[in-house]
């Protein structure tokens, strides 16, 4: 299971097709979370995890809790990640019948179960401060935060962070660079070793989404992006948001071996030449850590760290914000086991079962604080949830906090960027075109 995720538009709009044929003009009492857990009663899970090895890690779950609790009886459902698992929650959205316990990405996949009164608010149990939200990353729940309110259980992190070959950085007397000019005046005494100062392919458009996404966050005030991400409220009219695709294309254009070819490069070549010791540095998924920094890899070999790409010199946004993107679980808001949903929850995100997620052969960076130690995980993957974990607000990728429409014009921005092909105010002009075509 350590692969990209990503959340398609396509998918998302499929959501709300679903969405649309399930409404119905009654109203529904909330899912009832201050009750009693009822451990005579029966429970349905839908899961992300089919396959190995993580099917296995649920199926054992459901095993261990239900012998715990002789009268409860578990139906565990388990789809693969991304399009299986989109298409199989729009099924049983459109026959109204969604499990008790249901996957989620963050973002605006979450969103529309939220609106739309199909997950419950778990604010009264999990929100920062409460005993169970205590035990998360105040970024890692606010990434289910919508409307003030909170719906989502945080599984497992995502976050991006520039890896970078230690020997390489090391024999050129370059230290982590603590500011994005600073990056880039650095790259330029890494190509003029002889390396590719970073790795980079954009063939699958979303790459590039991931620098615009934590530039933005940068350069573009926090309420000013929440307020560009709904169609009925967005102006993008902040200046923040051309400085930051300027800021992108110069790193592309002085930073990567491709430059504006890089569309046609997949991201797995990059990955390699971080691995094979040819590139300095690749912007990568703290779940990718694991599958570039292989025992005898020449990266291995040289040393493999992190730091988070640094923020431009006198950005407007948040600095300090870090782009995450966890995955996680909702209660149906109709659920008649509300109580025994989520005590089952609790008991998934308890210190041993947390830990048990983080360890081989699963390997998935439990959203659990103190999960991820040195005994179970890799120290870039320790020091990768660390800084995940202490992160004060984190942003989503942009595919998945934008709703459809909006979300394939970002993509189709990044690679217009890339190219050449469009100007920043061009790739701006063509997003606020999509908002408005996209207002409700």
């Amino acid at each position: 299971m350590n692969k990209i995720r990503t959340a398609t538009a396509a998918g998302a709009g499929a959501m709300m097709l679903a969405l649309s044929a399930c409404s119905s003009g009654g109203t529904t009492q909330a899912a009832d979370l201050s009750a009693k857990p009822d451990y005579s009663g029966n429970l349905s899970i839908l899961t992300a995890g089919a396959g190995d090895p993580m099917s296995s890690y649920f199926e054992n779950l459901v095993k261990d809790y239900e012998a715990q609790h002789a009268g409860v009886k578990i139906t565990l459902t388990q789809e693969t990640d991304d399009n299986a698992i989109k298409d199989k929650e729009k099924v049983l959205i459109g026959s109204q019948s969604l499990p008790d316990i249901y996957f989620s990405y963050a973002g605006n996949w979450g969103q529309n179960f939220a609106d739309n009164g199909l997950a419950a608010d778990l604010s009264s149990v999990i929100a920062p401060g409460t005993p169970w939200g205590s035990t998360f990353g105040v970024g890692s729940l606010d990434a289910f935060k919508y409307d003030g309110k909170y719906y989502g259980v945080p599984l497992y992190n995502d976050a991006k962070f520039m890896g970078y070959n230690k020997k390489i950085f090391s024999q050129l007397g370059l230290g982590v660079p603590k500011s994005f000019g600073e990056l880039i005046s650095d790259c330029s005494v890494i190509k003029k070793a002889g390396y590719t100062p970073i790795a980079f392919g954009n063939k699958d458009g979303w790459p590039g989404l991931h620098y615009l996404g934590q530039l933005l966050a940068y350069d573009v005030p926090a309420s000013v992006r929440q307020s560009d991400l709904q169609p009925k409220t967005a102006s993008y009219s902040d200046p923040g948001y051309v400085e930051g695709m300027k800021q992108f294309q110069q790193l592309v254009n002085s930073c990567t071996g491709d430059g504006s070819n890089s569309n046609g490069v997949a991201y797995t070549t990059a990955q390699q030449q971080q691995a094979n010791g040819q590139a300095a540095m690749y912007y990568q998924e703290l779940i990718e850590f694991d599958s570039v920094n292989t025992k005898g890899s020449e990266l291995s070999k040289d040393g493999f760290g992190i730091f988070q790409l640094p923020a431009p010199d006198g950005a407007k946004g948040d600095a300090a914000t870090l782009e995450a993107a966890p995955e996680g679980y909702m209660i149906n808001n109709r659920s008649k086991n509300a109580a025994l949903a989520l005590d089952f929850l609790k008991f998934v995100t308890n210190q041993k079962n947390a830990s048990t997620l983080s360890a081989p052969p699963y390997g998935q960076p439990s959203a659990v604080k103190g999960a991820v130690t040195p005994q179970n995980a890799t120290p870039a993957v320790v020091d990768g949830t660390g800084m995940v974990n202490d992160a004060k607000s984190t942003v989503v990728w942009l595919d998945m906090a934008n709703v459809p429409g909006v979300a394939d014009a970002w993509v189709s921005a990044s690679e217009g960027l890339v190219s050449g092909s469009l100007t920043p105010e061009a790739a701006l002009k063509s997003v606020l075109q999509a908002s408005q075509k996209a207002k409700p």
